[in-house]
């Protein structure tokens, strides 16, 4: 009895890591994801580790954890492995208010958004 087995979502040779509640608007963290799409995963480290964006610290977390997946969860060689896709999505919004002037209202909007990064291992090339 139960249920069966769910059908992997990603290839084999590939690795997903979600970041979920990330605070943060989808176009900052977009910003970050762009800087690491198509890279080696050890360059994209690298270059979040060394990045002026608040955001670059949430990233850098979802991409090790991507990295850390694909070493123990799949056995894919680290060395090897590079961003293929990293997409923001929204979340949740906060709304709040802050009183102005002649009874009017200002409209504070705090969102948060899901980060997914998929690593990839890259084919020998002979």
């Amino acid at each position: 009895m139960g249920k069966p087995k769910a059908e992997r979502r990603v290839g084999e040779s590939e690795a997903v890591a979600r970041g979920s509640q990330i605070r943060g608007s989808t176009s900052k963290l977009n910003l970050v994801a762009r800087l690491i799409r198509g890279k080696e995963a050890a360059r994209a480290m690298t270059d979040l580790s060394f990045s002026k964006r608040r955001a670059a610290g949430d990233v850098k977390k979802v991409l090790e954890s991507a990295i850390a997946n694909a070493e123990n969860n799949h056995q894919l060689d680290v060395d090897r492995l590079y961003v293929s896709e990293a997409y923001v999505g929204k979340s949740l919004v906060m709304k709040r208010f802050r009183a102005r002037a002649r009874g009017r209202v200002g409209k504070i909007v705090k969102p948060w958004s899901n980060l997914t990064i998929v690593v990839r291992e890259r084919e020998e090339t002979v």
